[in-house]
């Protein structure tokens, strides 16, 4: 099994990697299907499905998937040319995707939120359409938005071809256990495995270029998140509070009363930076989801700027780290809000977290595992029942949290040998059983929980 570093760490547009960054994407992929196709087609219709329809307008679900259609990509998105886009898109009610011939578009009446018939193979359903000059269907796909920007069609998902099918890589371990035999055999840390199958793929001067700019656009969110204020977008008038939060830290720097425990705050308005900036609609990475991207960033901040010793240049070993184990919860779980409640999104990502931190603090490959272990564990359960479908309550504190939990996890590992009881293989397997189990409701639909249970404006 490979999942590349690239695919985990995506640059993209917030508030939702699979509700607005999926369908973006899948309505690239429509694109090209029907600049494949031989047919000459005149107009686009879209509709969307479980969750998708359910939280999509808080999402931005159909804005990204109208977007999309005009050409539009997370990687490259530009705010200010989307935003004439949209108003262009709403009164010629047509859509001009490159290479192509401009195609019939009504949002008000081919963009349709179906809450009526969920689709089969996933929570996150959509249905493209290209019609006709008569305006009737001759080319559609199914797509499913599987997390963290991840995108199948129909037929992919039911062949199973959510993995890497590309040629052999040197450590193809398919879960923890495979992963730590590995490291013993070949004395490789998880970080040089994962390296070696990247670069198996690669070389290594893109490897070092292209987790350089991971890093460097979350750590540019968290700075924009720490110096703006006012009210998020969406309807809730949720305030932004790491810019007040960070302002008191700073101010309080030095002072000799101040608190030991006051570094949880720390690590906690650096995710609430990123995720504030993720409700705002800004750039972001996938870590492994948008409203799990706070925890990661936090983590790494929290490790260069207050851990002794730590050292800019072990970061690409974190994220190496931090992927491998994100590799393995999507794999054999999930990492979709949707799919399996918020334990498969911040759980997720504080296992990723804890490994990486834990990795380049020296833990052994037997620590490792145990960070992640213990940061998962203690995310099973938790429910994804956003308020309004917006990503915000509780989302954003959610991750500061997990960041806490992370970091917690990888000293507590750090303290043992790396023998525990519970070994993370029987963790992620909990958390995909949990994720069957668990109602509706809580998975990102906000028809249960605290959607249901606060006022939404």
């Amino acid at each position: 099994m490979f999942l590349s570093v690239f695919d985990m760490f995506k640059v993209g547009i917030g508030p939702s990697s699979s509700h607005t960054m999926g369908p973006m994407v899948a309505a690239a992929k429509f694109l090209d299907k029907m600049r494949a196709s031989p047919f000459e087609f005149h107009g686009v219709k879209a509709s969307l499905h479980g969750s998708l329809a359910f939280t999509g307008v808080g999402h931005a679900t159909d804005r990204a998937t109208i977007l999309g259609l005009a050409g539009f990509q997370p990687d490259t998105y530009d705010d200010a040319k989307a935003e004439a886009a949209l108003a262009d898109i709403a009164a010629q009610k047509t859509v001009h995707p490159d290479g192509m011939g401009p195609l019939r578009f009504d949002p008000e009446t081919d963009m349709v939120f179906d809450y009526d018939h969920a689709l089969t193979g996933h929570a996150n359903g959509m249905i493209l359409m290209a019609t006709d000059a008569q305006g009737d269907v001759s080319l559609q796909q199914v797509y499913y938005s599987v997390g963290g920007g991840f995108v199948l069609t129909e037929e992919e998902l039911a062949a199973g071809k959510d993995t890497d099918e590309g040629a052999p890589v040197p450590f193809p371990f398919h879960s923890a256990t495979e992963m730590l035999q590995m490291a013993k055999a070949s004395g490789k840390t998880i970080a040089g495995m994962k390296r070696a199958n990247e670069v198996s793929r690669g070389c290594e001067q893109s490897l070092a270029k292209g987790t350089a700019r991971i890093w460097q656009v979350m750590n540019d969110c968290i700075e924009r998140g720490l110096v703006r204020d006012g009210i998020l977008p969406g309807g809730l008038k949720v305030r932004r509070r790491a810019k007040g939060i960070y302002d008191a830290l700073v101010a309080e720097r030095g002072m000799n009363l101040t608190a030991p425990h006051t570094i949880n705050d720390w690590m906690i308005v650096y995710a609430m930076a990123v995720n504030e900036e993720n409700a705002a609609g800004g750039q972001v990475v996938t870590a492994p989801t948008n409203g799990a991207a706070g925890v990661l960033p936090a983590t790494i901040r929290y490790y260069l700027d207050h851990v002794p010793g730590a050292a800019p240049s072990h970061v690409e070993d974190l994220l190496l780290t931090a992927a491998a184990i994100g590799g393995l919860v999507k794999y054999n779980a999930s990492i979709s809000g949707a799919e399996a409640g918020c334990q498969a999104e911040v759980g997720s990502a504080a296992a990723m977290a804890a490994a990486g931190l834990c990795a380049v603090m020296g833990g052994t490959p037997e620590q490792v595992e145990n960070a992640a272990e213990i940061a998962l564990e203690h995310h099973l359960g938790m429910t994804c029942d956003p308020v309004k479908g917006l990503v915000q309550v509780p989302c954003i504190e959610r991750n500061g949290l997990g960041a806490i939990k992370a970091v917690s996890a990888a000293s507590l590992a750090l303290r043992g040998d790396g023998q525990h009881f519970v070994p993370l293989d029987a963790v992620i397997e909990t958390m995909r059983q949990t994720g069957e189990d668990m109602h509706e409701k809580y998975k990102e639909t906000s028809l249960g929980g605290l959607a249901v249970n606060v006022p939404n404006c």
